[in-house]
């Protein structure tokens, strides 16, 4: 009888543990942006967020390979506009922050927090300002 509820206890606690990872790796989706002191936005990481040229107003151009070079700032199922703040649905239908219409990126050369080595990327990446 003891073995059983050994066993019970140990199930309970791993569907405890596994329920409480599934629902944190739901929170991780990016919160709006926000602006650094130097005037740039970011990430909640503190990364370097960019702007794509070959973008339209509410629209990504940046799919498949661009995109994992340039990966979007994503945002979740529910969130709402937030004043200059906008969301734009990708080709794939996911969701990504935009700023004034403008999709956001990160870039994957940014090793680390300020880092802004995408700027000017082919004369098509800018880093985003407000």
């Amino acid at each position: 009888m003891t073995s059983i509820r050994s066993s019970i206890r140990r199930v309970s606690l791993a569907l405890t543990v596994s329920a409480t990872l599934v629902l944190g790796a739901c929170a991780v989706m990016a919160p709006p942006p926000a602006m650094t002191a130097g005037g740039l936005l970011t990430d909640a990481a503190g990364m370097t967020l960019y702007t794509f040229d070959k973008d339209a107003a509410g629209r990504s151009a940046c799919n498949g390979p661009c995109a994992k070079n340039w990966p979007p700032l994503m945002a979740p199922a529910d969130a709402k506009p937030r004043g200059d703040y906008s969301v734009v649905t990708r080709d794939d239908g996911s969701r990504q922050w935009a700023y004034k219409g403008q999709p956001l990126y990160t870039w994957v050369k940014d090793m680390k927090a300020g880092d802004t080595t995408g700027d000017g990327f082919n004369s098509v990446w800018h880093i985003a300002r407000p």
